[in-house]
């Protein structure tokens, strides 16, 4: 006799707030992109687990849960708890499930879905996949290339996304935010405490109470986008730019060299801003990164890029590690660079990383910024910060070390060299040529 299939009802043993229910309706009527800015413990992660589940049993597919960091996902969902300590995994019925993989934070349903954690950090990984529901958890620091790699697959497979934040201040998710309010084909809502009424302000003044700062309040419980993020190290730089037009559109001019300055990072990342100086002023006309690819792609980039303007370039100037021997060839990345046809001055390296955050902030005030070519290099400087002690509500002197590293990095490396050589200059107007060691 066939054993009789066993019924469950999903969302399983979930009692959704009032205000959760918004989004759950638009995508039930067909919205597939949706925007939710919602306060701290307003429940984002765990509404798109059980709505996740609902899509699983829809449409069968691959259904990605992203967060910034792939160690996070485990922290936060895969071993997360709500409130009440019920673990977020146990609101995915165990009779759905074939097999739970712990390793790869990995769920395959018993109908051929499969819904898996994933990170922003890592998500080239993932090329070849064909996710059909994508959920971007703390979007604001998640890698924004992440959503770049993801969005033609969802538009071809008529998959669906949601991207579920606190804002950080004005970064990438800022400007999607401002997209998705004025695109009436999305769903875009922001939730305050003032809207949900789940946390008292008796609670946000015991955060007061323990060290949380007045910006940090505004942001994670009434969603400002103007509050600076904590630990930003550039956003007063940002802000005075915004203020004095100084991220506009930047042209390219012919008749002016193009330098060039770099970041190796890791894992074959690199990054690079394409400046000019015009005067007293450096104009950043352009920015571009990429990952996993050799010396030889981005000497083929520069010979594009110029010919495309019709220019020339200057200098190329590479950070101190550019001298590294590597494992495999034995040579270094300058020695290979230079037989492609790049020759790269090398810049100081600072004594610590102290000294290269303030020498970018001694360098912003000539600064101008081309703001559509070096969105995404801006991006990265909004959202580039120290890092936040949760227990002890403070921040470390050591910066987070995610995808918004490479344009500070790199950007470092110009302002290290232009530094360099306004010593070199006070010296030289003071006493005369010297000579000056790297």
């Amino acid at each position: 006799m066939a054993k009789e299939k066993t019924k469950v009802e999903i969302p399983y043993n979930w009692d959704p707030r009032f205000y959760q229910m918004d989004v759950w309706d638009a995508m039930d009527a067909g919205v597939r992109r949706v925007d939710c800015v919602w306060h701290r413990r307003a429940g984002k992660d765990l509404t798109f687990i059980n709505r996740a589940t609902v899509e699983a049993h829809k449409r069968i597919g691959t259904y990605y849960h992203m967060m910034p960091k792939l160690n996070q996902a485990r922290k936060v969902v895969w071993d997360g708890m709500d409130k009440s300590g019920r673990a977020f995994l146990d609101y995915i019925p165990k009779d759905l499930i074939r097999k739970r993989n712990e390793a790869e934070m990995q769920i395959e349903f018993h109908n051929g879905s499969i819904w898996q954690l994933v990170g922003a950090d890592n998500f080239d990984n993932l090329m070849g996949t064909n996710p059909v529901g994508l959920t971007l958890s703390e979007y604001s620091l998640c890698n924004p290339k992440s959503w770049d790699f993801f969005r033609p697959i969802l538009r071809e497979n008529g998959g669906w996304a949601a991207f579920l934040y606190t804002p950080r201040g004005r970064n990438h998710a800022y400007d999607l935010h401002v997209m998705a309010q004025r695109n009436p084909d999305w769903f875009s809502q922001v939730l305050t405490v003032a809207d949900t009424g789940i946390v008292s302000k008796e609670d946000i003044e015991d955060e007061r109470r323990s060290g949380m700062s007045d910006d940090m309040i505004q942001q994670e419980f009434y969603c400002s986008f103007e509050a600076a993020m904590p630990g930003a190290y550039y956003s007063k730089e940002l802000w005075r730019a915004r203020e004095e037009g100084r991220i506009t559109r930047v042209p390219y001019q012919n008749t002016v060299p193009v330098d060039t300055w770099w970041d190796l990072g890791i894992d074959d990342s690199m990054s690079i801003w394409f400046t000019q100086d015009i005067g007293r002023e450096i104009h950043v006309i352009w920015y571009y990164e990429n990952r996993g690819e050799g010396l030889m792609h981005y000497a083929a980039y520069l010979d594009e890029r110029i010919k495309k303007w019709g220019g020339f370039y200057g200098k190329h100037t590479a950070p101190h590690d550019i001298t590294v021997r590597e494992i495999g060839s034995g040579k270094t990345r300058l020695l290979t660079a230079g037989e492609l046809g790049i020759k790269f001055e090398v810049a100081q390296r600072p004594a610590q990383k102290e000294d290269g955050i303030q020498a970018v902030r001694n360098i912003f005030s000539v600064l101008y910024f081309d703001e559509e070519n070096c969105r995404q290099g801006l991006d990265g400087l909004a959202s580039y910060r120290s890092e936040y002690d949760e227990a002890n509500k403070v921040l470390k002197r050591t910066p987070v070390h995610d995808w918004a590293s490479h344009p500070a990095d790199s950007l470092q490396t110009l302002s290290l060299a232009h530094e360099f050589q306004s010593l070199i200059k006070a010296s030289q107007d003071d006493e005369g040529p010297q000579t000056w060691l790297m």
